[in-house]
C-alpha cells in the first residue's frame, strides 16, 4: 500500500527496527528505495529513551526528520534519543512537513478560526492534553473527547468508570476544564456508548515482558 501511494517506489520491510535484521534491510536499499521498520514500541528501550536503543536507531541513517507530531512531546528513543545521537555526530535533524502544518495550524488558524469551530481530541491522558484543552476552550464552539482520557472526565462528572484507564489525580483538572466549558458556553462532549468486557488472562508475556490479556465482550 505504501509503495502504491508513493507511485510504485520500492519499499522494503524490516521485521525489527534495530539490530541485525533492520541493518540488513537498510544496507540492501538502492538509491530511491525506502525501508519501513517494525514498530519501535516493541522494545522497552523506546519509551525509556534508552541510550543503546537510540544509538541503534541512529545507525540506520545519516539525517533525521521527525514528522510524528502526536508523539513529538515524548522523550522517547525514536524522537528525542535518536535526534541527540545524530546531532552529536554532526548530522542534521529537522521537523517534517506535517509537523510544520500542525504547528502552523496551532499558531495561525487558531488566531481567527472558521465557525463553527469543532475540536476532536483523543488519547489516554488528560495530563498530556490539558494545556491544549485549556487554550482551545477559549476558541472552540464544541470539543469532542475520545480515547481513554474520556474516563477521567466521566469520573469528574460523577460517573462510575469501573476498571477503565483513568488518571484519578487529574480529576480536579478535568472538572476545572468542564467548568470553564460551561462558563464559556462551549459544548464539551464525551462518549455515551461503551462496551463492558471481561478481562481474560492468557498467561503469556509480550516482548516487553508484560502480561498479555484479551477482552471478552460482556455487553
Amino acid at each position: 500500500h505504501l509503495s502504491a501511494a508513493l507511485g510504485g517506489r520500492n519499499v522494503a520491510f524490516a521485521p525489527d527496527c534495530i539490530g541485525i535484521e533492520a541493518r540488513r534491510v537498510v544496507d540492501g536499499l538502492s538509491a530511491g528505495d525506502l525501508a519501513l521498520l517494525e514498530n519501535t514500541r516493541f522494545h522497552s528501550g523506546e519509551e525509556n529513551n534508552d541510550v543503546a536503543c537510540s544509538a541503534a536507531l541512529a545507525e540506520l541513517g545519516e539525517l533525521f526528520v521527525n514528522d510524528a507530531f502526536s508523539a513529538a512531546h515524548r522523550a522517547h528513543a525514536s524522537t528525542a534519543g535518536v535526534a541527540k545521537v545524530i546531532t552529536n555526530r554532526g548530522g542534521l535533524c529537522a521537523a517534517g512537513l506535517l509537523m510544520e502544518r500542525e504547528l502552523q495550524f496551532l499558531h495561525d488558524e487558531l488566531a481567527d478560526p472558521d465557525r463553527p469551530f469543532v475540536v476532536i481530541l483523543g488519547g489516554a491522558k488528560v495530563s498530556d492534553k490539558i494545556k491544549v484543552i485549556d487554550r482551545l476552550l477559549e476558541k472552540a464552539d464544541t470539543i469532542l473527547i475520545g480515547g481513554a482520557m474520556a474516563y477521567t472526565f466521566m469520573l469528574a462528572k460523577g460517573f462510575s468508570v469501573g476498571k477503565s484507564l483513568v488518571e484519578a489525580n487529574e480529576v480536579d483538572t478535568a472538572r476545572a476544564a468542564l467548568d470553564k466549558a460551561s462558563e464559556r458556553n462551549v459544548q464539551f462532549l464525551i462518549p455515551n456508548d461503551h462496551i463492558v468486557a471481561t478481562l481474560v488472562v492468557t498467561g503469556q508475556l509480550n516482548n516487553k515482558g508484560k502480561p498479555v490479556t484479551e477482552l471478552k465482550e460482556h455487553r
